[in-house]
């Protein structure tokens, strides 16, 4: 019998381990699915934990819920591939043999790498939520907070879901103006890009959207440290921003276990073939979802439509074919502006986020880089989705390859 072996059984894992069992004889292909995790997180919710949108229950789950029938689940750490063997070393000591490799072992924060970030603020006046813990410490800290300068930082590129902190600042806008306080809270975006958002289209939208709300953006801001004692940010070039409380996004890494495999680049992402999802590695190992450097926003819908691809390849790869399936970097996110309304952007490798409308061109119902109550609905009832269609592998009626149809070209 031949083994497929997945490492890693958060959203890209999962989906390729459902869709997998469905394509593959049992009498043939035994699958196996390793997490040191047992719970699930619904990762785009924790940006609506700190101002109670959304409580921690509503993002967790048991991941075995969600691993189909037929399919090994090994819940353990992962110590390193040794691919020149086809094997994989869990802690412990035990050895998986694989024909196959899936390596979908994500991306995690990594505060330590930034001086200062874990100091004596962490978790008092200084927060992320891109973690569990971070999202509900910065609830419970909203709740009693009077005003003052709020920051939200960005360390480095790159990070899960791009537009995460453009929605947070938004959502703080509109948090702080029910309460009644937001003239008294200063709201400033600060990161190292030239402007609100990686492309131009996208960032003269977003910037002024940030601008009607009075959000100030401190573009190319390249963070060096954090100051404790006196609630300074610092760059590498001298500047300095001051702050009361401070939202960040840390340092993003891939797994350890990649760098102990030699297998990644700096920041333990593992070079893959942006097209075919191949590891440059070795021939029988694919990467899906925010372990590989493929150049595309880490986000859940890059993981989907690329699985449409790597599910083709892998089976083409199984038979002795060519491997033509191509994904051209598409990705579509929802992006929450506060006050019931959201905007949307559709892209690829090639193309830039374009307005228009989408899915359907004319008709929508949703707009692309437009601000409206109906993509607010749109970034709510994904929830509902991505627990019962994303992960399951079931079909979408979106394709994973990007289109034209409804956007409409520009300039700026």
């Amino acid at each position: 019998m031949k083994r497929l072996l997945i490492l890693g059984a958060g959203t890209a894992g999962t989906m390729m381990a459902n869709k997998m069992r469905k394509a593959l004889d049992r009498e043939d292909w035994n699958i196996t699915i390793v997490d040191q995790h047992k719970t699930h997180y619904y990762q785009p919710g924790f940006l609506f934990i700190p101002f109670g949108i959304y409580q921690k229950q509503d993002v967790i789950k048991s991941k075995s819920d969600f691993i189909p029938p037929g399919v090994d689940l090994i819940y353990s750490a992962i110590d390193k591939v040794v691919s020149d063997d086809n094997k994989v070393f869990l802690e412990g000591g035990k050895v998986l043999n694989y024909d196959v490799l899936i390596i979908a072992t994500g991306t995690h924060t990594a505060p330590e790498e930034t001086p200062g970030l874990k100091d004596k603020l962490w978790y008092k006046e200084i927060f992320d939520f891109y973690t569990i813990d971070g999202a509900v410490a910065l609830q419970k800290y909203f709740k009693s907070f009077e005003g003052g300068n709020l920051v939200m930082a960005i360390t480095e590129l790159p990070y899960k879901c791009p537009v995460a902190p453009i929605e947070f600042v938004c959502l703080a806008d509109a948090y702080f103006t029910q309460k009644g306080i937001r003239d008294k809270v200063k709201i400033s975006f600060v990161t190292p890009l030239p402007g609100a958002f990686t492309k131009p289209i996208a960032t003269k939208m977003l910037s002024e959207l940030l601008k009607e709300k009075n959000i100030e953006v401190i573009p190319e801001f390249y963070i060096e440290s954090i100051d404790n004692e006196n609630k300074k940010l610092k760059s590498y070039d001298g500047q300095e921003i001051d702050f009361d409380v401070l939202t960040i996004v840390p340092v993003n890494m891939g797994s350890d276990m990649v760098e102990r495999s030699g297998m990644g680049d700096d920041l333990n992402f593992i070079p893959t073939n942006k097209q075919t999802l191949q590891s440059e590695k070795a021939e029988n190992i694919f990467v899906i979802g925010d372990a590989s450097n493929i150049p595309t926003s880490k986000a859940g819908s890059v993981a989907h439509f690329s699985g449409e691809i790597l599910y083709d390849n892998i089976l083409s790869y199984i038979e002795g074919r060519p491997l033509l399936a191509k994904f051209d970097g598409h990705a579509n996110c929802y992006i929450e502006t506060g006050f019931g309304k959201g905007a949307l952007i559709d892209f690829n490798y090639e193309t830039e986020p374009l307005p228009g409308t989408f899915p359907l061109p004319g008709i929508g119902p949703f707009g692309l880089l437009k601000n409206t109550k109906i993509n607010h609905y749109g970034k709510v009832i994904f929830r509902w989705i991505y627990w019962h269609i994303l992960l399951k592998g079931k079909e979408m009626p979106i394709e994973a390859e990007m289109t034209m149809a409804g956007k409409k070209r520009v300039k700026i």
